[in-house]
């Protein structure tokens, strides 16, 4: 026969010495794949936050001569990502 009780156990706090063993910091890597839009010096590497746009897209924000392209692609870091985005905002509102 088995006995029940009411009682919850509790759960055992972790000292936070004990639980964080491994505190090792993260290394930052480095840009490799620079923006392809003119006049910036940011990176387009996905871990940094970049993109790939279109080539029609590009043109619309930046003009026929404010990028260049690669592989039928736009590389922009995050800063220029923004810009595009904030661009294209009205376009984007749905109709039905």
């Amino acid at each position: 026969m088995s006995r029940r009780t009411d009682r919850v156990q509790r759960k055992v706090k972790i000292p936070s010495s004990i639980r964080k063993k491994g505190k090792s910091k993260k290394v930052e890597k480095p840009g490799e794949t620079p923006c392809c839009i003119a006049n910036c010096d940011g990176f387009a590497d996905k871990h940094m936050g970049g993109r790939s746009l279109s080539q029609e897209n590009g043109v619309e924000t930046w003009g026929e001569g404010g990028f260049v392209v690669r592989k039928n692609r736009v590389r922009v870091c995050k800063s220029c990502y923004k810009v595009w985005k904030k661009d294209n905002k009205e376009d984007k509102s749905t109709q039905y």
